[in-house]
C-alpha cells in the first residue's frame, strides 16, 4: 500500500525546488496534491500535468502565502472541493541575504513576512478543518540556519528560528485533537547556485559537513513523506535536521 493512499496534501510554494520534489513524491505515494505559488506559469502547469498522471484530482491554486485573506480563500476552496486536508506542508520562502549593517528594514520585513507569516496564515486557516476531523500532519520548513545561525542571514535565520518555536507551540496546542506539527531543518542543499561555486569554495563548504556531501531535494522530500505518513504517528513537536550532520 502507498504511504499516503487516500490522503489529501497541500504544499505551498511548490512550483519548483524542494516543494516540487515533495509534491512529486507525495503523488507517487498516493496523495491527492494541492500546491500553491504566487502565479500560474509554465512551471506550475507542467507540474500539475505530471501530478495528475499519478493523482487525477490534484490541483494548483495561485495564491500569495504571505497574504492572510488569500490563504483563507485557499482554505475555503479546499474545504469545498475536497472536504478535508490530511497534510499541510508550509514550504514557501525567500532569502534576502546580506550582513546586518547593510540590511534594510524592507529586507528584514519581507523575509519575515513571507517565511514566518505564511506559516501562521496557513496553520491558522487550516487548523479548524483539522480540528473538526481530529487528525492531520503539519510540516513546517525551517532551516539549519534557524538552529545554528549564519553570517549574512540574520533575517532568514530569525524567520526560520521563529518557525521552530511556532511549530513546538502549535504541537502542544493541537496534539490532544490528533494533529501533529513538526519542522524540517534542511542543511546545504545541492542547487544550481551551489553547483556553480568555485572548486575551492565548494571543497571548504563540504568539509564542514560530516557526511561530506550536500543534501538533495529528494532528501528533504523523503523526510516530509515520513512525517506526512502514519509511520510518524507518534512524533510531534520535533525539529528534524536534514543536514548531513553540519549542526552537530
Amino acid at each position: 500500500m502507498k504511504l499516503l493512499e487516500n490522503k489529501t496534501a497541500l504544499i505551498t510554494g511548490a512550483s519548483r525546488g524542494i516543494g516540487k520534489r515533495t509534491a512529486q513524491l507525495f503523488a507517487e505515494n498516493g496523495a491527492t496534491v494541492i500546491f500553491t505559488d504566487l502565479q500560474e506559469n509554465d512551471a506550475s502547469r507542467e507540474l500539475l500535468a505530471e501530478l495528475q498522471q499519478q493523482a487525477p484530482k490534484s490541483t494548483f491554486i495561485a495564491s500569495n502565502a504571505a497574504d492572510y485573506e488569500q490563504t483563507v480563500a485557499v482554505a475555503e476552496q479546499v474545504q469545498k472541493e475536497f472536504g478535508r486536508l490530511d497534510v499541510l506542508v508550509n514550504n514557501a520562502g525567500i532569502t534576502r541575504d546580506t550582513l546586518l549593517l547593510r540590511m534594510t528594514p524592507k529586507d528584514w520585513d519581507l523575509v519575515l513576512e513571507v517565511n514566518l507569516r505564511s506559516v501562521f496564515n496557513y496553520c491558522k486557516a487550516f487548523a479548524p478543518m483539522m480540528l473538526k476531523q481530529r487528525s492531520g500532519s503539519i510540516i513546517n520548513t525551517s532551516s539549519v540556519v534557524g538552529v545554528i545561525g549564519n553570517a549574512g542571514q540574520c533575517n532568514y535565520s530569525a524567520s526560520k528560528a521563529g518557525i521552530i518555536g511556532f511549530s513546538k507551540s502549535l504541537a502542544k496546542e493541537l496534539g490532544s485533537r490528533g494533529i501533529r506539527c513538526n519542522a524540517i531543518a534542511p542543511g546545504f542543499i545541492e542547487t544550481a547556485m551551489t553547483l556553480a561555486l568555485p572548486d575551492d569554495a565548494r571543497k571548504k563548504w563540504l568539509e564542514n559537513i560530516p557526511l561530506h556531501r550536500g543534501g538533495t531535494e529528494l532528501d528533504i522530500a523523503r523526510t516530509s513523506l515520513f512525517l506526512a505518513s502514519d509511520l510518524s504517528e507518534y512524533i510531534t513537536g520535533q525539529v528534524i535536521c536534514v543536514d548531513g550532520g553540519i549542526s552537530l
